[in-house]
């Protein structure tokens, strides 16, 4: 009588990453297998051990606690851009209902300081100032030619076609605000019609991180194009 030789069962290693591949490949394993979920344990921060399953949860609760934040985030980010619209409405209003160049920039003014919460503001015109020798709207208004000296800082910005936000130079500020320069921190430029054609607006505040350059410019383009389109009308 002859006997079979018995197989000798070896042992192979495993490696972590066959069995990363394989949990990936088939991620219903645990729940094939819940007995094995539970008995898994995992360090916790404090320094004890909890299951795979409340490891899980705690990973749950970190993701919802982020969706959560974003989604307030959102939601503010929505409530200020109605406010926006709003005020922006506003103006358009009162731009529309103001039948010469006084009312228009004192319109604008207005808006600035009160609805818009600008710290200071000022409005430059390009064109001969003695041609707009009957308008006082004192700092706010400015009229200077389009080759003045006083211009050559904002000679990129001129040249360029969109809104620009961020600290300026002491030469911009010093032109724009004159004696309050030293109290802005941050500014925004916001060209009037194409290439700046008919001026440019300038809006300072005194926190530095107001107008930043990673700020989006699109409240800033449409508050532009409806000052440049009212004032075109003169």
């Amino acid at each position: 009588m002859s006997t079979q030789p018995k197989a000798e069962f070896v042992e192979e290693e495993v490696s972590e990453q066959t069995v990363h591949d394989y949990l990936a490949a088939h991620p219903d394993f645990f729940e094939r297998h819940a007995t094995l979920l539970s008995s898994l344990n995992l360090p916790h921060a404090s320094g004890g051990a909890v299951s795979l399953v409340e490891r899980q949860v705690s990973v749950l609760r970190q993701k919802e606690l982020k969706l959560e934040r974003r989604l307030k985030e959102l939601i503010r980010v929505a409530r200020d851009n109605d406010v926006l619209s709003a005020k922006i409405h506003e103006l358009a209003l009162h731009l529309l209902s103001a039948g010469k160049l006084p009312a228009t920039i004192a319109a604008v003014e207005e808006a600035l300081r009160s609805g818009f919460g600008a710290d200071q503001a000022v409005l430059v015109l390009f064109g001969d100032p003695r041609a707009f020798d009957d308008i006082d709207a004192g700092r706010f208004f400015r009229v200077v030619g389009r080759e003045d000296d006083g211009l050559r800082p904002f000679a990129t910005f001129l040249n360029g076609t969109s809104a620009r936000c961020g600290r300026i130079r002491d030469s911009q500020r010093e032109f724009l605000f004159r004696g309050d320069a030293n109290e802005i921190g941050s500014a925004a430029l916001v060209p009037l019609g194409e290439g700046s054609g008919i001026g440019f607006l300038a809006v300072g505040s005194v926190d530095s991180e107001r107008f930043h350059p990673g700020m989006s410019t699109d409240f800033l383009t449409r508050l532009g194009d409806l000052i440049a389109g009212s004032l075109k009308r003169f």
